[in-house]
């Protein structure tokens, strides 16, 4: 199937997104670009186009090097699509990033649990004593 494949179609193929609604949701979301171009899903791709995407949040820009019909297997994605050098740096380093800074999401506000406050009470009578 060399002459061309609908975008969200092929990045359900090549194991981009989880799902085919996954894949149509992000290209309608603007977070998929054609050769620096925003793209719809319909959109016919061919061999040797670029797709930028966010995936994760991470950016991540590939380049199509083959056509399938169907989902292909996790072993056989590399005959589908190249990532760009720039793209596999950026995205180390994002990683390196996030690494350092740590997870988000709880930053020790709000109210204890029942398992912090039994432990600050614990400590507030050691120090009392």
């Amino acid at each position: 199937m060399e002459s061309g494949l609908r975008l969200d179609k092929w990045l359900w193929v090549s194991r981009l997104y989880r799902t085919r609604t996954l894949a149509t949701e992000s290209v309608n979301g603007g977070k998929v670009r054609v050769n620096g171009q925003s793209a719809k899903p319909a959109r016919l791709l061919r061999t040797g186009d670029e797709v930028s995407l966010i995936r994760g949040g991470e950016p991540m820009t590939v380049l199509v090097r083959g056509m399938a019909a169907q989902r292909v297997p996790a072993k056989d994605v590399p005959a589908l699509y190249e990532e760009t050098a720039e793209s596999l740096a950026t995205r180390q380093a994002l990683r390196a990033q996030r690494a350092l800074t740590g997870p988000a999401g709880y930053a020790g506000k709000g109210r204890p649990d029942k398992h912090a406050r039994r432990a600050l009470q614990r400590l507030r009578e050691a120090q009392g004593e």
